[in-house]
């Protein structure tokens, strides 16, 4: 439903000591930079564009949605923002929360709702993980619904951190060597997925969640978090970057360095046709062995 006419509300931020402060204006221009050079390096946003911000209610999502607010009035293009939540009617999920909020924005927002939870109940038997079921409907509610509005870019609140997951999830799980890029243009070439986040810590956008004081909405609602496999995966890499400080960032760069004639793939290396080229008109005096 639309609901942009609603009576704006401001969500007042709270006071901030004097070191807070600074620590907060440095926390946030390093994200506000870290999305600018996503957005630059991938051209994810461009002259005209009309991009649909999906937000969930989570931390990654309303700091996303701000960060974008924040630029759009220092960008070099001129671009149009709309918010979108995807009410999936889950139980116990406050539906009033995300409406009151955005209402205190400056940006026209929809509320999209699609009983996908009850759908996604009867389909996967009990006990088995209903995430992989409940993001395609997700998924494919928001590309249809980004067509009716004419927008022609979807803003995703993945960071960096659910980027290297998904690497290894894809690898321990799948046999698969991929995670989720910056840019994504849909199979069916409809829709061109964004994630303004890839460049930016986790860590950053839950201090920053904090500071702004964000009316989150829990991500457990549907009970199937606990036994997730990116659960064990989160924990993994928690392990190794206490271990190893930065072990994280450094696999972050190993996705954007790539080498396809390092791996194994003949789609993507030709590997048949490799031959050696020598000059057989090179002339190598033979080597003689002396005995001293």
């Amino acid at each position: 439903m639309p609901a942009a006419s609603m009576t704006k509300r401001r969500f007042v931020v709270p006071e901030l000591s004097r070191k807070e402060r600074t620590e907060f204006n440095k926390l946030q221009k390093r994200l506000r930079r870290n999305v600018g050079n996503a957005l630059s390096d991938y051209n994810m946003i461009e002259h005209g564009d009309k991009v649909m911000v999906c937000l969930s209610g989570g931390k990654d999502s309303y700091g996303m949605l701000d960060i974008l607010i924040n630029l759009r009035s220092s960008a070099p293009v001129d671009f149009e923002l709309v918010a979108v939540n995807l009410d999936q009617k889950q139980p116990g999920f406050p539906e009033e929360v995300l409406p009151r909020y955005l209402s205190s924005l400056d940006i026209p927002f929809y509320i999209l709702e699609k009983d996908t939870y009850s759908i996604v109940q009867e389909v996967v038997p009990e006990g088995k993980t209903t995430c992989g079921l409940c993001s395609r409907l997700r998924r494919g509610s928001l590309y249809g619904f980004a067509q009716e509005l004419g927008a022609n870019k979807i803003a995703l609140g993945h960071h960096r951190d659910d980027i290297v997951e998904t690497l290894f999830l894809n690898m321990f799980f799948n046999g698969s060597l991929k995670a989720m890029p910056p840019k994504l243009l849909s199979d069916d070439r409809k829709n061109v997925v964004i994630r303004p986040l890839a460049y930016c810590k986790e860590k950053d956008l839950a201090t920053f969640a904090r500071y702004k004081a964000y009316p989150i909405i829990p991500c457990n609602l549907c009970g199937s978090q606990d036994h997730l496999q990116r659960v064990r995966i989160k924990k993994m890499l928690a392990e190794w970057e206490r271990e190893y400080p930065g072990r994280t960032e450094t696999i972050f760069r190993s996705i954007r360095n790539v080498s396809p004639s390092q791996l194994g793939d003949s789609k993507l290396f030709d590997f048949d046709s490799l031959r050696v080229e020598r000059d057989t008109d090179l002339h190598i005096p033979a080597i003689q062995m002396v005995e001293l």
